[in-house]
């Protein structure tokens, strides 16, 4: 789906990645799911073009829902994939500490799982190899990414910002669907670390010069970047209910 000049989202609102073009070539943001692979494909090819057109893959974190076919274009076409050093392990070999779920309801926590077996969850490769980086550096890939720390869903989760594209990406540092509840709007991201550091880490993207904000799981969102983490605050506030 192209979303605008330089930009393109493949997956959908349950699991989202994202294409970065410009004359240099290719950046993938997340890799999704396994089965995303079939996606990229075939948005490459209605973007006139192809795999080799791929410079870098850039994780916003190192979850499985995240890396889908990072390891199949480094190893199969030799794309580096890049990861926040704070995220590497994880990327490599899956661990992680056991996160809060917090609400769940059946229908949508189903769509997300029956989804993410359609997409071959199950068959996820994690990572070999990874590039580090760190809060502040500034890719030699399209776009000239830069990465945003954004630690607290994961020590190593991060924002990518993309001038080119008018857009930073977030992984799961917020949604603006949860996939357990189906609530919409900006808000929390379920399997957080650490969720109050990731409310913390919100108000890194008030500075920001971009239009979109666009988050690993849910629609794409477009508005005032300086609102986030005051709405994702209240969104936060209002899954809590009431205090007595």
């Amino acid at each position: 789906m192209r979303l605008g000049p330089h930009l393109h989202r493949i997956g959908n609102d349950v699991v989202a990645a994202y294409l970065v073009e410009t004359d240099d070539g290719v950046t993938v943001i997340d890799a999704g799911l396994p089965g995303h692979w079939r996606d990229l494909l075939a948005e490459l090819a209605a973007m006139g073009r192809a795999v080799e057109d791929v410079r870098g893959v850039v994780l916003t974190h190192g979850d499985s829902d995240h890396i889908g076919f990072a390891e199949r274009l480094r190893r199969d076409h030799g794309v580096p994939v890049f990861v926040h050093a704070d995220d590497a392990e994880r990327a490599r070999s899956g661990d992680k500490p056991k996160a809060p779920t917090g609400p769940m309801r059946l229908g949508p926590a189903g769509g997300f799982l029956s989804y993410a077996l359609r997409k071959q969850g199950w068959r996820t490769r994690y990572l070999s190899k990874v590039v580090e980086v760190a809060d502040g550096d500034v890719l030699a890939l399209p776009g000239s990414p830069r990465v945003i720390a954004m630690p607290g869903h994961s020590p190593g989760s991060i924002a990518v910002h993309v001038p080119v594209a008018d857009a930073v990406f977030v992984g799961d540092a917020l949604t603006t669907r949860h996939v357990l509840t189906g609530r919409p709007g900006l808000q929390p991201a379920p399997f957080t670390d650490d969720p109050a550091r990731a409310l913390e880490s919100l108000a890194r993207l008030a500075g920001l010069d971009a239009a979109w904000v666009l988050p690993g799981h849910g629609t794409p969102w477009r508005g005032d970047l300086g609102t986030v983490e005051e709405r994702v605050r209240r969104a936060a506030d209002g899954a809590r209910g009431p205090r007595s």
